[in-house]
């Protein structure tokens, strides 16, 4: 080196390195090598300086720092290809001519296993430096190269770390599992702009918010093999195409107590992810791991509280002595409310028949479901089974598709038959709905039975045990009733005719079922709300609210007949019928007294007739 580049070089050196104690930012490689080239450029009276960096995916020199505004307007047109002549002559410097009077000066600097640059500049021919001087720039750029990319790289990892760190206190910080899912893609968008990021979720996972979310499901699993590679094994998994020209890394979102996930990064243009990358993506998806996990875990323990608080408040009020259908009517309510359900039944089993209990939804009352009822009975064996399918395939003819399908068995005592839960979307009921309705129907059962068994016990006592009609204490307070709420009612009082010649004729069982014939003829020929009763011996009685007495006089005259015809040994009957009025002085007693006389007369004028006792 003589004299003038001694000097020229000096110059440049201590002007380097004064811009380098100056300089503040080393994280942008391109913005750092675009103020060196400009001072090489100045310094040894350059016409123009380029730098280039190796594109390996594309085998191209891309140029990253120029001092030529034609590259800087349109860089992708100035690549330089990296064939097999630029290889062997990497470790050279390549001196041309232009034919302009200039030469270009080419040589390469650092070379390693994943970062290579090339640099380019243009001098008069005149100019005066010689090609030993060249090397030494050569071998001196190259090093500062490598040191400015080890800068740049650190210091773009401590950046990320701090990005790690700052999005690790943040999704630490809320309870929310949306909040904890939109920090973390926002850290993975904001350190790997260029990538495209994905969250692959279970099915129990569920957001709101517009994110980048996939669900997990093995029905896709060719699809998205890395994916649940990643999620079963809990090991990151690589994927490196040449086809498409990307890698792919799934990061399993781990916490303490398991898999929740999986991060996909893919990154365009880039072979092989760099270990520290890996490193990178694999810590963050710890961190989110762990944060998500615990917004997990605070929301199940909201859940675990909520729920009990809704099976608490659930039996507490099926308790209070409701009926058995509003008991269910209630719990159907409660179903739909809780979990969304567009249909709820509960169906009874009695041997090879099946009832739909009142209260359940009208679906379950139609011809459609019984594709569905008949499915759930054959899945469910024995009162341990239970169903719970996210996408349930059940042929059904025509009418709505249910595919989200819940059903417990309701196992108790008497009480035989299942709880059916259904919505017309896939995968609508979360596992932790199917555990609560099993603790709900669990737990209800019980209730139902004791709300079956109060009912039961109430009919026995109001209910004559021969005829199964109502017992005479409960005749009387129901007329008691009507005639404090009613306008007018018709009493009718029955005897058997020649009964005891029945009994001592066949005997008195035979006795016995003839009251029963009676008794069920009278409840087939009157109302739901009409009381047939029995009266005592062979003496029966109907008394029919807000019926007038020429109605009441044909009922008493229908029953007269079909006892006639129907009866076997055949019988008659004999009926005493009386009547009251609002706004008429009148009583309990007084109605039973004139319907006694009325049936007294009907026996004494010659049977198997109506006589009616008026006021």
């Amino acid at each position: 080196m003589n004299v003038q580049e001694h000097d020229m070089y000096a110059s440049f050196k201590q002007k380097l390195f004064d811009w380098f104690l100056g300089e503040k930012d080393f994280s942008d490689l391109s913005r750092v090598m675009q103020a060196v080239i400009v001072l090489l450029k100045e310094e040894f009276k350059l016409l123009e300086v380029t730098f280039y960096l190796l594109n390996p995916l594309k085998k191209i020199f891309h140029p990253e720092a120029t001092t030529n505004r034609s590259i800087q307007s349109n860089p992708e047109r100035y690549g330089i290809p990296f064939d097999e002549r630029l290889k062997k002559g990497l470790d050279e410097v390549l001196v041309t001519e232009n034919g302009d009077g200039t030469k270009t000066v080419q040589f390469s600097l650092y070379f390693s296993e994943d970062s290579l640059g090339l640099i380019r500049f243009q001098f008069p021919e005149d100019w005066f430096i010689r090609d030993e001087f060249i090397g030494k720039i050569q071998k001196d750029f190259s090093k500062i190269f490598n040191k400015i990319r080890k800068i740049s790289q650190i210091l773009n990892e401590e950046k990320r770390y701090e990005q790690l760190h700052r999005a690790a206190t943040k999704i630490h910080s809320s309870m929310n599992i949306d909040d904890v899912l939109e920090e973390i893609v926002r850290t993975l968008k904001e350190v790997y702009p260029s990538f495209t990021c994905h969250l692959f979720l279970s099915h129990d996972s569920s957001t709101h918010r517009d994110l980048p979310i996939k669900l997990l499901s093995y029905e896709n699993e060719d699809e998205h093999m890395g994916a649940m590679q990643a999620y079963v094994t809990g090991q990151i998994q690589l994927e490196d195409s040449l086809a498409s020209k990307k890698s792919i890394i799934y990061a399993p979102i781990k916490g303490a107590q398991g898999i929740y996930g999986v991060i996909e990064m893919i990154a365009p243009t880039i072979m092989v992810l760099p270990k520290s990358e890996i490193r990178f993506i694999s810590l963050l998806a710890n961190t989110a791991g762990s944060a998500l996990e615990n917004a997990k875990l605070y929301e199940q323990s909201k859940r675990l509280v909520a729920d009990l608080q809704l099976i608490n408040e659930t039996i507490h009020h099926l308790n209070t002595n409701l009926r058995f259908q509003d008991a269910l009517q209630f719990m159907v309510e409660k179903i739909k409310t809780s979990f969304a359900a567009e249909e709820v039944g509960f169906v009874m089993i009695q041997g090879n028949e099946r009832k739909i209990l009142p209260g359940s939804t009208p679906f379950f009352h139609s011809r459609d479901a019984k594709a569905y009822i008949d499915f759930v009975l054959h899945r469910i064996q024995c009162s341990r089974d239970t169903l719970f399918l996210g996408d349930a395939k059940i042929n059904v003819q025509s009418g709505v598709v249910f595919r989200s399908l819940m059903a417990v068995p309701m196992m108790r005592g008497m009480m035989k038959g299942v709880a059916i839960v259904l919505h017309r979307e896939a995968y609508h009921f979360s596992f932790d709905m199917f555990k609560l309705l099993q603790s709900l129907i669990h737990h209800s059962t019980l209730a139902f039975t004791n709300a079956v068994l109060r009912e039961e016990l109430e009919r026995m006592v109001i209910t004559d045990r021969l005829t199964n009609l109502y017992a005479r204490h409960y005749l009387d307070e129901r007329i008691k009733r009507s005639m404090e709420e009613d306008g007018l009612g018709t009493f009718i009082l029955i005897d058997i005719d020649n009964f005891k010649k029945i009994n001592d004729t066949y005997g008195h069982q035979i006795g016995d079922e003839i009251i029963i014939q009676v008794a069920n003829i009278i409840k087939a020929n009157i109302r739901e709300n009409d009381i047939g009763a029995r009266w005592g011996g062979e003496e029966l009685a109907v008394y029919l609210p807000k019926v007038s007495l020429n109605a009441g006089i044909s009922i008493a005259n229908r029953l007269v007949q079909k006892v006639r015809e129907q009866t076997n040994p055949p019988v008659t009957i004999s009926c005493g019928v009386s009547y009251w009025k609002k706004n008429r002085s009148d009583s309990v007693k007084e109605l039973f007294n004139r319907a006694d006389e009325a049936l007294y007369t009907a026996k004494r004028t010659g049977k198997n007739r109506v006589v009616v006792q008026e006021y």
